[in-house]
């Protein structure tokens, strides 16, 4: 079934790399996970509803249903806690027992995001044709701090992450193996399943839907006599693209709508959460695992992310404890948000920080500006050699773009992770724009020296995670170690001890 330019790169060399991807991404992103021992930021929401889900209360909530479904599949796998009922009256967890243990609850989405890496990998293979050369790009997701230390709690994103870097890595099997008659159903069955798990975990990955109209326009043919090659394609992605979707996003939604049909009246509505007249008669009568019901369901679950975001806070630069930023200065990490601390002894402080990696964000913001730059030159500039990669630069280049300006249109407060999925977006667009640059200054860029200068980069990138491994890790940290590392005023980084100075706010009433 594979073709002979796939099989050329399953070679034993690349398989090695691929365990050496696996490797250092188990140590950075599934190695003891479980630690710290201590909530945070999102996971007193998620938390709340996985034990939802194993008790059979009914809610609703703004998310679509997967990532908390697997926080949820984890928890009832290890069932290292005793009771799992902490706070089924309630949308938000506090007061966290001692000995409460996040091994089950956060094992889906850092197990995840540590196997995102190998399909990074396979996805830079695609575009290198070398192992050393994908395993290197592969640092800018492998060490990225800010990425490693929101994945490994039970959170979204990890899943999120793990489900876009696989819509991608079909992307590309099918952008290059369209033609294999053999693989071309089975890649358009599969990329159809992973937009369908995407848009199952968090709406802001609808972006993804803009690959589709992308591949399809690949299929259009150079000449009059392969109109009916193309015909043979579309008769084959189409339908198995549209059948892949259905089936998880179905698939999920009825698993959400069936384990659910308790009605907690401590909770909002009294237990009803906006819920139709129809929909609570269905819940009444148990009739909620009723695929004849899917239409109302899912209606009323579609009206209530609306009806929650109606009440969301909007972003307010002028509060001293705003953590939300403005989507313009996500590429530069800002702002930075402190997920929890402690002290151990009143003279270093342990920190839980959304921290970026630098090298890996500012290789990412430049990666952009060169993939805009090398677009414009192929339009205003026609006569210079060829883009090796030009439709593939102006896909994941709009994408990006696309993102940001649809991001933009949100009125409720965003944060910095927001910016993830454009983030993965430019480890694509970089290791494109390594493809086609070709000379540096006078010096020719030959494959030895992209190597070289991706070995560079990988030591810096290894470099600021180590530097900024503390905030992500929660490992003490003096006052003075920490204001080392607020190299950028608007990450906005601040010690407990220090005075908090805004580099966003400009004034306020």
């Amino acid at each position: 079934m594979l073709s002979p330019a796939l099989k050329a790169l399953a070679t034993k060399q690349n398989l090695l790399f691929l365990c050496f991807v696996l490797l250092l991404s188990y140590l950075t992103y599934f190695h003891r996970y479980w630690s710290p021992p201590n909530v945070y930021w999102d996971e007193n929401y998620h938390i709340a509803s996985a034990q939802k889900y194993l008790h059979g209360i009914y809610f609703m909530e703004q998310h679509p249903p997967l990532g908390k479904l697997l926080i949820a599949l984890g928890e009832k796998m290890w069932h290292p806690n005793a009771r799992s009922d902490q706070f089924v009256n309630t949308d938000y967890g506090t007061d966290f027992p001692a000995g409460f243990s996040y091994l089950g609850y956060r094992f889906f989405s850092a197990l995840l995001s540590w196997w995102a890496a190998v399909l990074f990998f396979l996805i830079f293979l695609l575009i290198f044709k070398d192992g050393l050369m994908a395993s290197l790009m592969s640092f800018l997701y492998i060490f990225d701090n800010a990425l490693i230390v929101h994945t490994r709690g039970a959170m979204l994103e990890g899943p999120l992450t793990f489900f876009c870097a696989l819509m991608i890595l079909l992307f590309f099997l099918l952008y290059q193996e369209q033609n294999n008659r053999k693989m071309l159903p089975w890649l358009s069955l599969f990329f159809g399943m992973s937009f369908g798990l995407i848009v199952t975990t968090k709406v802001l990955g609808l972006i993804f839907i803009l690959l589709v109209p992308a591949l399809l326009y690949t299929f259009l043919p150079a000449r009059r006599s392969s109109y009916k090659e193309m015909q043979n394609k579309l008769s084959y992605f189409v339908p198995l693209f549209v059948i892949g979707f259905i089936v998880p996003f179905t698939a999920v939604w009825q698993m959400h709508f069936s384990l659910g049909d308790k009605i907690n009246p401590k909770l909002p509505d009294a237990g009803y959460y906006q819920a139709s007249p129809q929909y609570k008669q269905l819940l009444a009568t148990h009739r909620n695992n009723s695929l004849l019901a899917f239409p109302i369901m899912i209606r009323d679950s579609l009206k209530f992310v609306g009806h929650y975001n109606k009440g969301a806070p909007r972003l307010d630069l002028c509060k001293a404890d705003e953590n939300g930023s403005p989507w313009y200065f996500w590429p530069f990490g800002a702002r930075a948000i402190n997920y929890r601390w402690e002290t151990p002894d009143s003279k270093s402080y342990r920190y839980l920080y959304l921290q970026s990696n630098p090298v890996v964000w500012f290789t990412g913001v430049l990666a952009v500006l060169l993939a805009v730059s090398l677009l414009l030159s192929s339009v205003f500039f026609p006569g210079k050699e060829k883009l090796r990669n030009r439709y593939l630069l102006l896909v994941f280049t709009g994408m990006y773009i696309s993102y940001l300006i649809a991001i933009s249109r949100i009125e409720r407060v965003l944060y910095l992770y927001h910016y993830f999925i454009p983030l993965i977006l430019t480890f694509i667009l970089a290791a494109l724009v390594v493809t086609e640059l070709r000379t540096i200054g006078n010096k020719e860029l030959t494959d030895s020296r992209r190597t070289t200068g991706l070995m560079i980069l990988g030591g810096l990138i290894f470099a600021a995670f180590q530097f900024y491994r503390p905030l992500s890790y929660y490992e003490p940290l003096t006052d003075a170690q920490f204001k080392r590392r607020a190299i950028v005023p608007l990450w906005e980084l601040t010690c407990i001890n220090c005075k908090k100075t805004s580099g966003l706010v400009i004034s306020c009433k």
